[in-house]
């Protein structure tokens, strides 16, 4: 049976970081409500020239260095964003021009915050499938270009980055199972309410910001994740105790405290960046993913859950061997 594995990880965030100290001199917030509601005490945020594919390069680049792989090696790229460089080519296809890979498969999934679940699941089927054998997949945001910095509740939330995985095909056990949902009813308590085809005047003025009804979002988020958390232990019949890691979307810390208490996980076995990076979208969990397997927490043999909620509502979860 071949199963697909991951054999390297990357992780980048921009130079420029904005502190909660500097967002108080922003809006009417300050350095405690932030940390008290998010858990965030800093995020990173892309400079004028910086695009979200070269977050993703430096990214893939890392991940591809790590699992010794080279250009010619890759034969599919999926690329999760919500913050695509242009409507077309997508971020992906150029991404695989700036890694000089010609000719395979090479396309966006946007899922908002789960979207780099949604592209691993993806990837996952490319490689059990046969379709390929070595994928790359990358989260990538500069979400920072959809906030409203004159909005307290959102601007203090989010930041950019990107996380990538080197993903092979494996006699061994690696990813055992993806769960993927969405339900669109939910599509007003989290979205930007803009877009190409509606209000175009509006997204060209720079007018297309991200709009969140905060208590709604938690409520409905945290009962999804615990949900979600059942369905996956439930199909891959294991017992909550045999996860060695929890590695949620790192949206806040209320969220990533909640779904620890229903795996019963002690904290310092959750790994948790929101306080470094704040909600970087899609790039959250590949992002944690790179810091824990980089500091060694993370270490070949562990089993991994890895669960978020997005936008849409989107939300899933995949568990793994690392």
């Amino acid at each position: 049976m071949t199963y697909s594995r991951i054999t390297g990880t990357g992780g980048y965030l921009p130079e420029k970081v904005l502190s909660n100290q500097d967002l108080a001199r922003m809006v009417d917030t300050s350095d405690e409500w932030i940390r008290e509601r998010t858990g965030i005490l800093k995020r990173h945020i892309a400079g004028p020239g910086e695009a979200t594919c070269d977050l993703a390069e430096h990214a893939a680049r890392a991940a591809m260095e790590m699992a010794g792989r080279k250009a010619s090696d890759i034969d599919l790229i999926i690329v999760a964003t919500t913050t695509a460089d242009r409507i077309f080519p997508s971020t992906a296809c150029l991404l695989q021009q700036r890694l000089g890979i010609h000719g395979c498969a090479a396309f966006d999934v946007q899922a908002v915050c789960t979207g780099f679940v949604y592209a691993l699941g993806v990837a996952d089927r490319f490689v059990r499938t046969g379709g390929a054998r070595c994928a790359l997949v990358v989260g990538a945001e500069t979400i920072s270009r959809i906030i409203d910095w004159t909005d307290r509740s959102t601007c203090v939330l989010f930041g950019d980055g990107a996380g990538a995985v080197v993903l092979e095909a494996s006699e061994e056990p690696g990813i055992l199972s993806t769960h993927l949902h969405a339900d669109g009813r939910f599509e007003t308590l989290l979205h930007v309410p803009k877009g190409i085809s509606t209000h175009y005047d509006d997204v060209m003025a720079g007018k297309a910001y991200l709009q969140m009804k905060g208590n709604e979002v938690f409520k409905v988020a945290v009962n999804t994740l615990g949900r979600i958390v059942d369905e996956t232990l439930e199909y891959n019949d294991i017992d909550k105790a045999q996860i060695d890691w929890l590695i949620p979307h790192q949206a806040n810390i209320r969220i990533i405290q909640a779904t620890a208490r229903k795996l019963k996980m002690p904290m310092d076995r959750v790994v948790v960046t929101v306080e470094e990076h704040g909600n970087t979208s899609a790039a959250s969990i590949p992002l944690a993913l790179d810091v824990a397997v980089r500091d060694g927490r993370v270490r070949p043999g562990d089993l991994l859950m890895m669960e978020a909620f997005g936008g849409g509502f989107t939300w899933g979860s995949a568990l793994l061997y690392y």
